[in-house]
């Protein structure tokens, strides 16, 4: 048999492996752009290129750290103070404690009763939503609080890190439960019914008229007119922390 007996198989074999490939990779939809035919050496089998991969997605933008979102401070708020309350949610977050991102309240019962010291604060577009005053526990002292308590029946305030939880109509109208997270510092809050909650001892009147505003039996107590509208902002798993200096070294050493 000689070489030219052999040279149409070969070509028909050709065709017959092209043809496949063309049944396999199937026909072109409307509109795109048709295949090209490739010349292909007699008894070659042609291959196919795989397709390149999809490029990757772009990144999402990286969103700024919250000690950004007030990199000019926050007009009243101690910078230590909100730098302690970030660290104190950071710490939290290491030991598993889930909460929302977007909100941080702080109270600085450093200052008097009869000035505005709870900031509740967006650390997502840096804006203080609220700014208001606030109540102590009776046992906490009169216009400034300097004595701050765990205990039961102690009517004291309680310092550090809290969780907001759910709300409920109570005693003291519409009130929010407090989760403390800090062991021997706030952790019976639940049992000791401190919540937040509005009071009508809590005004600029209030305090003009006597020096300092009523005090609570433990519970951050703000004034009925914004009580509800503020409870509503930040309940759910939001943090909220407590500060005073003359506990400082009360306080756990929160790491970031």
């Amino acid at each position: 048999m000689t070489p030219k007996k052999l040279y149409l198989p070969a070509v028909l074999l050709t065709l017959t492996v092209v043809s496949s490939l063309v049944n396999i990779t199937g026909a072109s939809p409307a509109g795109a752009e048709p295949v090209k035919a490739v010349a292909v050496a007699p008894g070659v089998i042609p291959t196919v290129a795989p397709e390149m991969p999809a490029p990757a997605p772009e990144a999402p933008a990286v969103r700024p750290a919250a000690t950004t979102a007030f990199a000019h401070g926050v007009p009243g708020l101690s910078p230590q103070v909100l730098t302690m309350a970030l660290q104190a949610v950071s710490s939290a977050r290491t030991r598993g404690t889930s909460g929302r991102q977007d909100l941080l309240t702080v109270i600085d019962y450093s200052l008097p009763s009869t000035e505005p010291r709870l900031w509740v604060l967006d650390l997502e577009r840096g804006k203080v939503l609220y700014h208001e005053l606030v109540a102590h526990g009776s046992g906490s002292g009169a216009n400034f609080a300097t004595q701050f308590s765990n205990e039961m029946n102690s009517r004291q305030t309680s310092l550090g890190l809290f969780l907001t939880a759910g709300t409920y109509q109570g005693g003291n109208g519409y009130s929010l439960v407090l989760k403390g997270l800090d062991k021997g510092l706030n952790d019976l809050a639940e049992d000791r019914h401190i919540v937040m909650h509005g009071a009508w001892y809590v005004s600029p009147e209030q305090a003009r008229s006597q020096g300092r505003l009523g005090r609570s039996w433990g519970c951050p107590a703000l004034s009925q007119r914004v009580a509800p509208e503020v409870i509503d902002a930040i309940k759910g798993g939001t943090f909220l922390f407590s500060y005073a200096s003359k506990a400082a070294g009360s306080l756990p050493k929160y790491a970031g």
